[in-house]
C-alpha cells in the first residue's frame, strides 16, 4: 500500500458511507415485510471492511498527488461496484456474481442497463438500492468532473477547473466543493420526488425515480419504465429534471456565487439546448411523415422525451422506438455518442468536445484559404492552447477506437451485429438500453453471456471515468513515476 495509503483511506470512508446507505433498503425490507436480511448482512460486511481499511491507513498525510488521484478515480468506482453487488448476490433473484457486478456497475456509472427481467415483481428493497446506486454515482461523477478530472487534464476537462490550485490540494478542494454539490443535488432530487408525487406516482415510485432522474441513470421500478405510468404530466416532470441534471453543476456553483446569467452565457449549455431542439425537431418531422397513429401533440411529446432520454444518457423509455423504423435506430445511436454537458451526470463524448472539434476544423479550413494568418481559438471567453485541442482530438479518437474494439469483442461472444454495435455504444456512453430485440428498449441484458457482461462492465467504467483515467493505470511508466 505504501505511499497510496491516502487512496485506501478515502476508499474506506466511501465504503462506510455505502454501508450506511444500505440501511435504507433494509428499512424498506422491514416496511414491506420482505423475508430477507440481505441488506443488513451486506451493510455489516461493507462497513466492517471500510472501518478496517480506514484504521490501517489512519496515520498518514491526507493529500493526493497526481498519480494517486488517477489510482483513486478507478479504484473508488470498482470498489463501490464490488461491494454494491453484495445485496444482489444475497437477494432471492438468484443472480450470479457476473450479473450482480454488472447491475452494480451499471448503477454506479449511471448507465441503466439491467439484467433483471421482471422489475414489477422484484423486491422493493432491490429496486430502491438500484436507484440509490445511481444517485450516488451521479454525485460521484459531478464531484470528480468539477475537481479531480480537470486537474488530471483528462480529455480536455482542464477547461472546467473551478479554482487555481495544484494537484496537492485535490482532497481538500474535493471536500469543499462536494458539500455544495450535494446540497444542490439533494434539493433538486427532493423537488423532483415531490413533483412526481403530485402527478400521481406513489411515494415509493416517486422517491426511486427522483434518484435516477437527477442522476440521468434511467433505472425504473417497472418493466415499461416511465411508459408504465402513461402520464403526460410525469413525462413532462421527468423532462424538466433530466434537463436540470444535464446542466453542468459548475454553472449552479457560479449561479450561487452571483453570476445570474451563467445559464444563458455558457457556450456548452447553449450548445446542448440547440442540439436538443434540433434533434427533437428531426424526430418529430420523421414521426409526422411516417406515423399516423397518434396526434401531433403526442408525436411532439414522444419525440421530445425519447430524444432527451437518449441524448442525456438517462435511458427512460415511453415507447419501443425499435419499432419506428431504421432511421430512429441510426439517429439514436448517433445521439448516444454525443451525450450531454461535461460536469453534469450525462454521458458520451460531451458537447464541449464536439464544439471544440468543429472550431478546430473551421480554423484548419481557414488556414488553407489564408495560410499566413494566425487564428486564435476561444471558447467561453477563454483562449484555448494547442495542447488542449490535441487532448480533445486524442480523446475522441480513443473513444471511437474503444467503441469498435468493444463491439468486436461483443460480436466474438456471439451477439448479433446490431446488439454488438449498440451494446458497445450504450456501455461506453453510459446510456442504458441498446437497440434490437435482445437489449433494446423492451429488452434487457439477462441473455447476454458472462464474457459480454464483463466487457460491458469495463466499457461502462471507461466511459464514466473519461477513458484515460482508467487506461493510464495499465501503463508501466505510470507505476514507475
Amino acid at each position: 500500500m505504501g505511499s497510496n495509503k491516502t487512496v485506501f483511506f478515502i476508499i474506506g470512508i466511501l465504503l462506510i458511507i455505502l454501508g450506511i446507505f444500505m440501511m435504507v433498503p433494509y428499512a424498506i425490507q422491514l416496511i414491506y415485510n420482505e423475508d430477507s436480511n440481505s441488506f443488513l448482512s451486506s451493510s455489516i460486511i461493507t462497513i466492517f471492511i471500510g472501518i478496517l481499511t480506514v484504521l490501517t491507513t489512519l496515520k498518514n498525510e491526507k493529500q493526493l498527488n497526481l498519480q494517486q488521484a488517477f489510482l483513486f478515480s478507478t479504484l473508488a468506482w470498482v470498489s463501490i461496484s464490488l461491494f454494491g453487488s453484495i445485496p444482489f448476490v444475497l437477494s432471492n433473484l438468484n443472480l450470479s456474481f457476473s450479473d450482480a457486478f454488472f447491475e452494480s456497475m451499471s448503477g454506479i456509472t449511471t448507465t441503466g442497463s439491467t439484467v433483471i427481467s421482471d422489475l414489477d415483481n422484484s423486491p422493493k428493497s432491490i429496486l430502491i438500492w438500484r436507484a440509490i446506486m445511481q444517485w450516488l454515482g451521479g454525485i460521484g461523477i459531478i464531484v470528480m468532473a468539477t475537481t479531480v478530472l480537470p486537474l488530471l487534464k483528462v480529455g480536455g476537462m482542464q477547461l472546467f477547473k473551478t479554482d487555481a490550485s495544484g494537484t496537492e490540494k485535490i482532497l481538500p478542494k474535493t471536500i469543499e466543493v462536494a458539500f455544495t454539490i450535494i446540497g444542490i443535488y439533494s434539493f433538486l432530487t427532493l423537488s423532483c420526488a415531490l413533483v412526481y408525487w403530485s402527478q400521481g406516482m406513489n411515494t415509493f415510485d416517486s422517491a426511486a425515480h427522483s434518484f435516477t432522474t437527477l442522476a440521468t441513470g434511467g433505472f425504473s421500478t417497472h418493466n415499461e419504465s416511465i411508459g408504465f405510468f402513461d402520464s403526460p404530466g410525469i413525462e413532462f416532470a421527468a423532462t424538466i429534471f433530466i434537463i436540470l441534471g444535464s446542466v453542468p453543476f459548475i454553472a449552479y456553483l457560479k449561479f450561487l456565487k452571483g453570476n445570474k446569467k451563467i445559464f444563458f452565457q455558457d457556450v456548452q449549455v447553449k450548445g446542448f439546448f440547440y442540439l436538443l431542439i434540433l434533434s427533437i425537431l428531426v424526430m418529430f418531422i420523421y414521426l409526422f411523415i411516417n406515423s399516423s397513429e397518434t396526434s401531433l401533440v403526442d408525436k411532439l411529446r414522444i419525440s421530445s422525451f425519447n430524444v432527451l432520454s437518449i441524448l442525456s444518457g438517462t435511458g427512460y423509455v415511453t415507447d419501443d422506438f425499435g419499432l419506428w423504423g431504421e432511421f430512429p435506430l441510426i439517429f439514436f445511436l448517433f445521439l448516444m455518442f454525443i451525450g450531454g454537458c461535461a460536469g453534469s451526470t450525462t454521458c458520451g463524448i460531451k458537447i464541449f468536445r464536439l464544439q471544440m472539434l468543429f472550431i478546430f476544423v473551421g480554423n484548419q479550413i481557414k488556414k488553407l484559404i489564408y495560410p499566413n494568418s494566425v487564428f486564435v481559438i476561444n471558447y467561453n471567453n477563454q483562449k484555448i492552447e494547442d495542447t488542449f485541442i490535441n487532448s480533445v482530438i486524442v480523446f475522441i479518437f480513443s473513444y471511437l477506437l474503444l467503441f469498435f474494439l468493444i463491439a468486436i469483442l461483443l460480436s466474438i461472444s456471439g451477439l448479433d451485429f446490431l446488439s454488438a454495435i449498440s451494446g458497445s455504444a450504450t456501455s461506453i456512453s453510459n446510456v442504458g438500453p441498446g437497440l434490437g430485440e435482445m437489449i433494446g428498449p423492451n429488452g434487457n441484458f439477462s441473455q447476454v453471456s458472462n464474457f459480454s457482461k464483463w466487457i460491458l462492465s469495463f466499457g461502462m467504467l471507461l466511459g464514466r471515468l473519461e477513458i484515460f483515467a482508467v487506461l493510464v493505470l495499465f501503463l508501466p511508466s505510470f507505476w514507475r513515476s
